[in-house]
């Protein structure tokens, strides 16, 4: 190993592998360390790992990933992987002349990180952006570009590539998006949002990285009552307390958001099951909730109807109509069956 290289911490070159596969990671750790002392506006990296196994490490970081992080070189992996937030793909739809962008969750990449792997073997690049929570609350972003190169006889896949910090850009891309798709009144996402989120996850629920997701409809119950003996501010009122009363008991990894008038949306990642303790825990937290307007309280309960992706899987595929066909369907069933209260079926 050359003097250069004395502070390498990584695997490969003192671990026996093939000597093609360790001329090749020394040509690449002179070039990477001598950029990285230039100090350029981007962070080089090695990493690598097994193809048999979903454990990655790193051959070589730039100083500038360790000082982001705040940790050695041996922890990168370990604490890039718990500051991720979400990494995000964006493609060019060329019939549509549109870019599509798609979330992938950091619970969703633990727990899918083999078939990640496989597609960016098969794809031989990585071209990507990682949101990263860092602590004191700072969020920063990443854009991921990379080369695959595989070494059949090691059993061994390097990513060779540049991380580069894009925070402004990324705020600059959210900033916009919250004109327009954000309701004003309530400041919940609006319908628009929700598409986004529901083509999202058929495509991560057809590819296997979610086993499920559950969507729900909200409605307020007698919502016209209230406007016509309180009149429509004390409406407006409602339906501003609703909103920061349902966000309140969400969790982190749930969506509301405003579908239109007195009518919400909300998604989660899980089945049924999990779908039905959210609608229940939306429900009942809203039943018992003071609102109050002029002194005087009104009481306010929803009605909720909710669908899981992989009921309508089972009938041979699924649609952003018909999630929302079914769910309107059985909110319409909890409005007739008495208001207040959750439905997550179809009558016998």
């Amino acid at each position: 190993m050359t003097d250069h290289l004395t502070e390498y911490c990584g695997k490969i070159l003192s671990g026996g592998f093939s000597a093609e596969l360790c001329q090749r990671l020394t040509e690449c750790l002179t070039t990477f360390v001598a950029l990285d002392k230039m100090r350029l506006p981007i962070i080089p990296y090695i990493a690598a790992w097994r193809r048999d196994v979903k454990n990655i490490w790193y051959e070589h970081v730039g100083t500038r990933f360790m000082t982001i992080l705040n940790c050695q070189p041996s922890e990168v992996a370990k604490v890039f992987r718990q500051r991720i937030v979400d990494r995000r793909l964006y493609r060019y739809v060329e019939q549509e002349a549109n870019v599509e962008e798609e979330i992938v969750t950091k619970d969703e990449l633990q727990g899918h990180q083999c078939g990640l792997r496989e597609e960016v073997q098969n794809e031989g690049v990585v071209e990507c952006i990682y949101q990263l929570a860092l602590p004191g609350g700072k969020t920063i972003w990443l854009k991921d570009q990379a080369t695959i190169e595989i070494f059949a006889d090691d059993g061994i896949c390097l990513s060779i590539g540049y991380l580069t910090e894009v925070t402004k850009e990324m705020e600059q891309k959210g900033l916009l998006e919250k004109f327009g798709y954000f309701d004003e009144l309530t400041k919940l996402p609006k319908r628009v949002i929700l598409q986004r989120i529901i083509e999202m996850n058929i495509g991560n629920l057809n590819r296997g990285y979610i086993k499920d997701f559950v969507f729900l409809l909200l409605d307020i119950d007698h919502f016209k009552a209230v406007n016509d003996t309180h009149g429509h501010q004390a409406g407006d009122q409602i339906l501003v307390r609703l909103a920061e009363v349902m966000s309140s008991a969400k969790r982190q990894e749930d969506e509301i958001g405003r579908y239109g008038g007195e009518e919400f949306y909300a998604f989660s990642i899980g089945g049924m099951k999990n779908g039905l303790k959210f609608a229940e825990r939306l429900r009942l937290t809203v039943e018992a909730t003071n609102f109050v307007y002029n002194q005087q309280r009104i009481p306010v309960t929803i009605s909720i109807g909710l669908v899981a992706g992989s009921q309508l899987a089972k009938a041979g595929g699924i649609t952003m109509e018909d999630l929302v066909r079914v769910a309107d369907l059985r909110l319409y069933m909890a409005k007739q069956s008495g208001r207040n209260r959750v439905v997550g079926e179809d009558p016998q």
